[in-house]
């Protein structure tokens, strides 16, 4: 193991309960013990992915949150009996691997919760909104600490929770907490004062208008929070541990308005000045520890970071906050386990926080131990699988309802939480299957086949591996991307894939009789009714390193052309966006944590976007545009970026001699084509 990282593999205690690491896996909805989104029940796939981690040298593990009130049919959590058994008869196992448990329960989302349109109907219908009731009481669980505007949608605003409420959440958090203790878990982190949640939202002024003793005064706004912890330390003892999920600096200008790293603003939630204050306040009502980042729902990328954000977003204010309290504290967000250790080390820092790490690859930190670093899995950033609750001008969140269920699964690992579809099982008739193409699709064919058993032999034209990945992973700020091109590279060769460079099929019959998979990926859409066409650059050729002048024409605001204009603006050059859609990035998905930091990052650094705004002609020095009123202007550019999507590009169409993988059968994203080419490699 690397010296450097020996910080991180030693012991620690949150009051009387030891640690093995300082690594900790935090919280992610999906990989929750008691179900998500459905009935509470012990759930099975949950607790297998936290053995895993567990088995893979994992100190601390923070599942799922748990709303103490579920959402969906409205059942208190502490009433199911027999999922406390069964968490009880699995526990032993667990404590086997070394690693202790902290089940994480939250309160609710309050204003935070996430509408869908399906949602706004039931809520914005009077029959549909009492007959839903039972399964899915919007008024409830949206109630906040004031009427407010939801975080996603004009239609289903919160109503003020009242006091009442308020003592029936504490009493369900002791009631919960002293199950769990007896059902042999080692603590319990309260979820949260954090990232805009409800308890998040008790205390911050822009949205807590109360008179009364949960609102008003510091001591009001921070009394749920106080509450909930001295209810649980009065039945299950003053030595079980609570952690706080803790937000330093809310990093939020207003409602839907978040704050970009570097900006000069004016905090509307908790600055550091309360936050100082608020750290020791907390501790003396008696959490045993601090689990930290920033952020609020508005201001969403900094919990959730995207790539853009910087590595260790959160890692400067989290330290700053340490200093002023005597218990752990736990820094989360973009870590990196090296600086992680050195902060650990020099005792500004206590624990480590990762999460998507784990969702990419279980066995992160074994590989890490063992000095195998290159076969480690990275995640990309992307929220493609994990959470892609998308958000855009008039859509509250275009995400599929599998999705919506089915969280914490991953665009770049088929298998995680999703071993009950995506699994190897080997094969009793062992084949050569011919692979047309090198891109990620036809690497994941490839290198799922050979973990089968199969003989798999991949066809590129080119003399790279990764097809338009290697465009796509090319701009400054996407390493985690070529990370994991480097990755698949390694498993081809050491699985050693037979691989044909430079040769390009175009006929099929060589392979007679064989199993044949085309995985030939997509071609740019052309817009050759457009006049001067021909003049512009497409995105691809752009990002494989075609020269642009200074000032650069973007046709196409999706998050290709978004990204291309980032890109752009970060080496200095002047990038404008057309776009005929209502919004940037009107695509699904793209989680609200990315698509809100290239928005508001366009609007800070007034990166000029046209929406509703069609091209009409390509001329030399300017672009003829159309606005939605009809009206023509023009455009005064140096070079100018077609990034108007792709279109399939299969070798042959509807071949029974061929299976088609990933964005040469349809058009999607790096989840769509791993899953896809998971699935179909299973399936030969």
């Amino acid at each position: 193991m690397d010296k450097q990282l020996e910080p991180l593999f030693t012991p620690w205690k949150i009051g009387n309960c030891e640690i093995k690491n300082r690594f900790v896996l935090t919280s992610m909805g999906g990989t929750n013990i008691f179900g998500w989104m459905e009935k509470n029940h012990f759930d099975k796939a949950g607790a297998e992915f936290l053995m895993e981690v567990a088995k893979n040298n994992a100190g601390l593990l923070l599942p799922g949150c748990q709303p103490i009130y579920n959402p969906m049919f409205g059942q208190w959590l502490y009433k199911n009996d027999q999922m406390y058994k069964d968490l009880a008869k699995w526990m032993p196992e667990f404590h086997k691997t070394g690693a202790k448990l902290f089940i994480q329960l939250t309160a609710g989302f309050g204003r935070s919760f996430t509408i869908s349109k399906m949602m706004e109907t039931l809520y914005t219908n009077k029959f549909l909104r009492f007959i839903s009731k039972p399964v899915m009481d919007l008024d409830k669980i949206t109630a906040a600490p004031s009427p407010s505007p939801n975080r996603w949608s004009d239609k289903v605003p919160s109503r003020e929770m009242t006091k009442e409420e308020i003592y029936e959440f504490v009493l369900a958090f002791a009631k919960t907490a002293k199950k769990l203790k007896e059902a042999g878990v080692d603590g319990v982190e309260i979820h949260a004062v954090h990232e805009g949640y409800l308890l998040d939202q008790f205390t911050l002024k822009y949205i807590n208008k109360r008179d009364d003793e949960y609102g008003g005064s510091f001591e009001n706004r921070y009394r749920f929070a106080v509450d909930i912890v001295k209810a649980i330390k009065k039945v299950c003892g003053k030595d079980f541990p609570v952690s706080l999920r803790y937000s330093v600096i809310s990093k939020t200008k207003g409602f839907r308005q978040g704050a970009l790293p570097g900006e000069d603003y004016i905090e509307a939630g908790r600055d550091m000045e309360e936050s100082e204050k608020a750290v020791k306040y907390l501790e003396e009502a008696g959490y045993d520890m601090l689990n930290c980042d920033n952020g609020t729902y508005d201001a969403w990328y900094w919990a959730h970071p995207p790539i853009y954000m910087p590595e260790n977003c959160n890692l400067n204010d989290v330290e700053h906050i340490s200093k002023f309290v005597d218990i752990p504290v736990v820094c989360a967000g973009r870590m990196d386990p090296y600086t992680a250790a050195k902060s650990i080390e020099s005792g500004k820092l206590d624990g480590a926080g990762f999460a998507r790490n784990f969702l990419a690859d279980q066995e992160w930190i074994t590989k890490l131990k063992e000095d195998r670093k290159e076969d480690i899995r990275p995640c990309i950033l992307c929220h493609n699988g994990c959470f892609n609750m998308c958000h855009y001008k008039g859509v509250p969140n275009d995400q599929p309802l599998e999705d919506s269920l089915h969280l914490a699964r991953c665009a770049v690992n088929a298998e995680t939480m999703q071993t009950d579809k995506h699994y190897i099982k080997k094969t009793d008739t062992p084949k050569k299957v011919i692979i047309i193409g090198a891109g990620i699709g036809g690497m994941e064919v490839a290198r799922v086949l050979k973990l089968r058993g199969h003989e798999p032999v991949i066809y590129e034209k080119t003399g790279l591996l990764g097809g338009t990945f290697i465009a796509a992973s090319s701009e400054s700020y996407k390493g985690k991307l070529r990370d994991l091109l480097k990755w698949y590279e390694r498993q081809m060769k050491e699985m050693d894939i037979e691989i044909h460079l430079n040769e390009e099929i175009t006929d099929l019959s060589r392979f007679d009789g064989m199993e044949i998979v085309i995985a030939t990926g997509a071609k740019p859409r052309v817009l050759s009714k457009i006049k001067g066409h021909e003049k512009m650059i497409e995105a691809c050729e752009y990002l494989l390193g075609k020269e642009v002048g200074e000032k650069v024409a973007i046709i196409g605001g999706g998050l290709t052309g978004c990204e291309i204009a980032y890109e752009l603006a970060l080496q200095g050059k002047k990038p404008i966006i057309v776009e005929m859609k209502d919004d940037l990035i009107s695509q699904t998905g793209v989680c609200l944590a990315n698509s809100s930091y290239l928005r508001e990052w366009f609007e800070l650094n007034k990166i000029p976007v046209y929406l509703e705004t069609g091209l009409k002609e390509v001329q030399d020095n300017k672009i003829i545009c159309q606005d939605k009123n009809g009206k023509d202007f023009s455009i005064d550019c140096d070079s100018v970026i077609s990034s108007t999507g792709y279109v399939p590009n299969p070798l042959v169409k509807d071949s029974k001699e061929a299976k088609l993988v990933g964005d040469c059968k349809k058009v999607g994203n790096l989840r769509t084509v791993i899953w896809e080419a998971y699935e179909v490699a299973m399936k030969i």
